[in-house]
């Protein structure tokens, strides 16, 4: 049962303006910022994965070397201050609690360079488990963010449906650059 009541009104108060919302950005600097005088769109790439090699400061250098309309961001790679990101939250005495803490601290970083990237490169070695890598694989797969895989041969079987959704397999730093070469200045 519904009840309708009507209530007198001071047309003289009521507000006719057409609602805007509040948030709305007139101009859109982000936007703006993204594209340079040659309206070539500046590429902000998201380097995840394996944390042991050199391999981001050989993608970041030739890019440099090849003036590349490129940014790179990526997770803390200090694989310490990493594990201790959620320290501040107080001590625990259980290697669960405290991995579960700085997780969550790490991912408001992670979830948001994620989110922001154009593309991004997930780098799996030959050392390690990187299964934060394969999770930030699965997280751009999830929004359609174009990724490149980086990783040897040896590792292609248990890796294929990562690869699957990747739109590159590259197995050097070189040929990651070669591709964003191509795509930023195609």
């Amino acid at each position: 049962m519904f009840l309708s009541v009507s209530l007198p009104v001071d047309e003289s108060q009521v507000d006719r303006r057409p609602f805007l919302p509040v948030n709305l950005p007139l101009f859109d600097i982000e936007s703006e910022l993204r594209y340079n005088g040659k309206q070539d769109m500046h590429w902000s790439v998201y380097l995840s994965g394996e944390i042991h090699t050199d391999w981001r400061q050989q993608i970041k250098n030739a890019c440099e070397e090849l003036d590349l309309p490129v940014s790179f961001c990526s997770a803390v790679t200090d694989h310490d201050a990493s594990d201790a990101a959620g320290d501040v939250l107080g001590e625990e005495t259980v290697n669960f609690w405290r991995d579960h803490k700085s997780s969550k601290v790490n991912s408001i970083r992670t979830k948001n360079l994620i989110t922001q990237c154009d593309i991004a490169v997930v780098r799996f070695g030959d050392k390690y488990k990187q299964w934060n890598a394969a999770f930030d694989a699965g997280q751009l797969a999830a929004i359609n963010t174009p990724y490149i895989t980086l990783h040897d041969a040896d590792i292609i079987h248990p890796l294929k449906e990562v690869d699957a959704a990747a739109m590159a397999w590259a197995q050097t730093p070189a040929q990651v650059v070669e591709i964003l070469r191509y795509v930023t200045t195609a």
